[in-house]
């Protein structure tokens, strides 16, 4: 295993909610970053961003750890959930608040 993948490994398993994004919460520095992070603010998840565009190693790395084209990445409790389609569709559906709330995860707002 290789030194990014075990750094990306561990940040995968040491955080509940882990997000790998152009940019950082405050700043996302693409349009799809950008809409995870509102739909976790939004919910209330504390969450671990981790700027791709920091390091390049990471940002290759991270499309070959999980196997996904593209960044944004989202995962919960160290499995990979998908990125800013899949998140904002299980999001609109209730599925990601459950999901949070099923994996022990307090989500806003909810019952």
């Amino acid at each position: 295993m290789s030194g990014i993948h075990e750094l990306i490994d561990s940040e995968v398993k040491g955080n509940d909610v882990v997000l790998f994004m152009k940019g950082t919460p405050q700043f996302p520095q693409c349009g799809f970053s950008g809409q995870v992070v509102q739909i976790l603010d939004y919910l209330g998840v504390d969450y671990k961003g981790v700027n791709v565009l920091a390091d390049a190693e990471i940002r290759q790395g991270i499309k070959d750890y999980s196997n996904w084209p593209t960044i944004p990445q989202l995962y919960i409790k160290g499995e990979f959930v998908g990125g800013c389609d899949i998140v904002r569709e299980m999001f609109q559906s209730g599925e990601l608040q459950t999901h949070f709330q099923d994996q022990g995860i307090a989500v806003r707002g909810a019952a």
